[in-house]
């Protein structure tokens, strides 16, 4: 472990260096973090009401009727329109398509190599396709944020 001083910056900025994300990382990441997570009222698969921490989300996704919270173990409905989820959502959080936002922290790997195209795989093993029209705003944003290009 090591510690640089720099007084240029007004904030703590951890880095961590490793060969490969795998869950020792994120495990350390969610130590670390502080515990800043909003929370969200979802319906589960039997309508009734749960408390769901942003932290949880992997993504979410919308069709004609309704706004669906996936997350590792389970998928749930959000009583909120996609656009006032999106307005909630922290910094963490990416919309990929006009129909889907995914959480950064969840994904595991970012597949460019079809030109024109990217897939985005999640740390718990599906996959989801990211929007033409999206691709040059994800790879901005992803450029912005050392560590998640991959």
């Amino acid at each position: 472990m090591r510690f640089r001083r720099d007084e240029s910056i007004d904030h703590i900025d951890i880095l961590i260096t490793a060969n490969a994300k795998d869950e020792d990382i994120e495990t350390l990441v969610r130590r670390i973090k502080p515990n800043t997570s909003r929370q969200f009222t979802v319906l589960d698969e039997y309508d009734r009401s749960c408390v769901l921490n942003e932290d949880e989300i992997i993504s979410i996704t919308s069709d004609a009727k309704n706004v669906r919270i996936k997350t590792k173990e389970n998928e749930y409905r959000a009583r909120q329109s996609m656009q006032n989820m999106e307005k909630l959502l922290s910094d963490m959080f990416l919309r990929v398509s006009r129909f889907e936002i995914v959480n950064l922290a969840r994904v595991s790997k970012y597949d460019f190599t079809v030109v024109g195209t990217l897939r985005i795989e999640f740390e718990n093993g599906t996959e989801t396709w990211a929007s033409r029209r999206y691709i040059p705003l994800i790879k901005e944003r992803l450029s912005g944020e050392e560590g998640y290009l991959c």
